[in-house]
């Protein structure tokens, strides 16, 4: 699931600060700035060497400027400064929004954006590293209890901003195996279902990235656990995440991590490759 993390915790810290309404405005100022020069959002992106889809998620306040964007769109969309203003602002919202979440979530948080390998299980949604922004709103707003809007604003913000691991270099390895059952299930109706598909086969490509599904007709099953996570930081530290209706656990203990690593190893052999995955989704695709 999304990180099955703080963000699916009843207790998580609402931005009482203001933060969100920081990145709303930087957001509307971005827009108007780039319209001012006549330039599309696809322009814009490929100027400062990064995605359309970025670009307009920054503009919609769903994703975090990050400081060095805000220094270089300043200077391509001419803006004398407005957004370069901001980027200490934004420096100091990061590091506020960090001290608000729990010390295990912390330092889960800087291993999984720092992490030179992931590997991932997720057996009812696409995990949230692969998740499209419809998606994961839709995922948010079907939640009970009921979030108000502006919580489900605040946590697909979150989840859309760690995709950024996907932009590091050198490119973290990544693995992610999903039950062919979570791919079946349309959450958000069928165009958020179209897009979320589409979304799988882009990330699936990516060089770092392998994709596999596990098919619900194998008639033998190594994880019935539940999902889970394993990371390895670049100090070649290995820990492995789980969560259960909300309460979260991170796992060092060597023996432990070792034994949920060969259970993922199994899971790998069973699953379709990738290449065979990345078939089926299409498949998926094409019948809709």
């Amino acid at each position: 699931m999304a990180m099955r993390d703080h963000e699916e915790r009843p207790e998580r810290p609402s931005q009482a600060d203001g933060t969100a309404h920081l990145f709303s405005a930087l957001g509307k100022q971005l827009k108007v700035l780039r319209e001012h020069t006549g330039m599309s959002q696809r322009e814009l992106g490929r100027a400062a060497h990064c995605g359309e889809a970025l670009i307009s998620s920054i503009e919609r306040g769903v994703r975090t400027p990050q400081p060095d964007f805000l220094l270089r769109v300043d200077e391509l969309l001419d803006a004398r400064g407005v957004l370069a203003a901001a980027a200490d602002d934004v420096r100091e919202a990061q590091a506020k929004a960090r001290t608000r979440h729990p010390e295990w979530y912390r330092r889960y948080a800087n291993l999984e954006s720092h992490a030179i390998e992931l590997h991932d299980y997720s057996n009812q949604v696409v995990h949230g590293l692969l998740q499209t922004e419809d998606y994961a709103r839709a995922i948010f707003s079907q939640r009970r209890p009921f979030l108000d809007p502006e919580t489900i604003e605040e946590r697909v913000s979150d989840r859309l901003n760690r995709q950024r691991i996907f932009e590091r270099w050198p490119s973290p390895t990544c693995s992610f195996i999903v039950e062919e059952a979570a791919l079946q299930r349309p959450i958000g109706g069928r165009a958020v279902y179209k897009g979320q598909l589409q979304q799988l086969l882009r990330v699936g490509r990516h060089r770092a990235v392998e994709l596999q599904v596990m098919p619900t007709d194998r008639e033998e099953h190594p994880n019935v656990d539940g999902v889970f996570t394993l990371l390895t930081s670049k100090a070649r530290e290995s820990i492995a995440y789980t969560e259960v209706q909300g309460y979260p656990r991170l796992i060092t203990d060597v023996e432990e991590v070792r034994l949920i690593a060969a259970r993922y190893g199994i899971l790998r052999s069973q699953a379709l490759n990738a290449r065979e995955s990345l078939a089926l989704i299409e498949k998926m695709l094409g019948e809709l």
